[in-house]
């Protein structure tokens, strides 16, 4: 379980009003049109591609952060045009140079831009995977922090070392109090996150969720804000995807596929079925300690210690629907030049994943045993119990 951010009493109750309040709008939020008010024409939007020149960002065995997301942001922007040619599309950068994180701000509030759209790539351990978007908020757990940590950290690239932010106040109280100013164009961010998530899931992506985090890049935009955290590039597999043209491309079309969901939700038009509005649900509490894997489902604890069952070991990569997994949902993660293949996630529960390794054994992987991670890397199942413990 990810440990919440120790806040103050009194930030978590407004923090607790605050969600209520947004998921309340989320459910009622009706299109301007059946109002009887003209519908808003999302006419502006700004992309902005994280980092660039002498802020390279993260990065893998070959690609680095500042390039992958120049190509992603360039390829949505040409994409957006092509469909809507009527629509202004600006980038607060088209090249390899470095452009301060307020001046990204600067640019899309300059250009009252509508819609303002961050694409970044992420950094882990080298089994941590999956896509996840951010709206301005308070970080929930230690993660989200780190996340948040690491991309405002570019500041001290900047000519003042960042002494611009001192006035930047992301105390709880001034996050929670931004959030009840910009209310509207916090739920319109939260829908599009919600859009983003739901399309990268359709091309095969793993759905680490929207969340909230202070990033400076959103603290002083004026319109609906996003960042998009594309992949892990310091997972060999996830930069075998977003680091490649081919991955980048169904970044962008899935992006693309959430911008016209969100425009005609923003618009008041109506929507085929496949476009239908539903409420996003935000992470506003860390996750329980329980069994998450079932027969149809795994989802990995980011931080959490937990215990599997490795199933197979290839020298060669397989597709996770391969036959010789019979039907059995796995995820996979490489060690020792072999790909590795597990199925189950017990967190702190090593007794549940003794008892789904001899049910694994009885399908017919005889040679099944159990294994453990923490914080996103495999660990000995010795060091697993005892941080279980604590």
């Amino acid at each position: 379980m990810e440990r919440i951010a120790k806040l103050p009493k009194k930030a978590l109750i407004l923090r607790n009003v605050i969600g209520a309040f947004i998921v309340f709008n989320l459910f009622v939020a009706i299109p301007f049109a059946q109002k009887g008010v003209e519908s808003p024409k999302l006419k502006t939007v700004v992309i902005d591609a994280g980092h660039g020149g002498k802020d390279p960002g993260c990065h893998g065995g070959y690609a680095h952060e500042k390039d992958v997301c120049l190509s992603m942001a360039l390829k949505l922007g040409k994409l957006i045009k092509e469909k809507y040619p009527l629509i202004t599309v600006k980038y607060t950068r088209e090249t390899d140079v470095f452009v301060e994180l307020i001046e990204r701000a600067n640019i899309a509030n300059r250009a009252d831009a509508d819609l303002f759209i961050c694409i970044h790539a992420n950094a882990g351990s080298t089994v941590a995977y999956g896509t996840e978007t951010y709206v301005l908020g308070l970080h929930r757990t230690e993660s989200q922090q780190k996340v948040m940590e690491r991309e405002n950290s570019i500041i001290s690239l900047e000519e003042d070392k960042g002494a611009k932010y001192k006035s930047f106040d992301l105390t709880p109280d001034a996050m929670i109090a931004i959030q009840l100013q910009q209310n509207v164009n916090l739920n319109n961010a939260i829908k599009f996150a919600g859009f983003l998530q739901s399309e990268f899931k359709t091309i095969g992506r793993y759905d680490r969720g929207v969340k909230q985090a202070g990033f400076l890049v959103l603290y002083k935009t004026a319109m609906p804000s996003v960042l998009i955290e594309t992949g892990f590039l310091t997972n060999p597999n996830e930069e075998g995807f977003i680091g490649k043209l081919d991955g980048q491309e169904k970044m962008a079309n899935a992006m693309l596929k959430a911008f016209v969901k969100y425009k005609n939700d923003y618009e008041g038009k109506t929507l085929s079925e496949d476009h239908v509005v539903t409420p996003v649900k935000i992470d506003t509490q860390p996750t329980t300690d329980s069994v998450v894997d079932t027969a149809t489902a795994i989802e990995m604890p980011s931080s959490e210690v937990f215990f599997s069952v490795q199933i197979v070991s290839s020298a060669e990569k397989l597709t996770l629907d391969a036959e010789k997994f019979k039907g059995v949902p796995v995820k996979e993660y490489s060690q020792d030049n072999l790909y590795k293949y597990y199925t189950g996630i017990f967190v702190k529960d090593l007794e549940g994943a003794k008892k789904h390794k001899v049910a694994m054994q009885e399908k017919g992987f005889s040679s099944a045993f159990v294994i453990a991670f923490s914080n996103g890397e495999r660990i000995s199942i010795e060091k697993a119990i005892k941080l279980a413990e604590k």
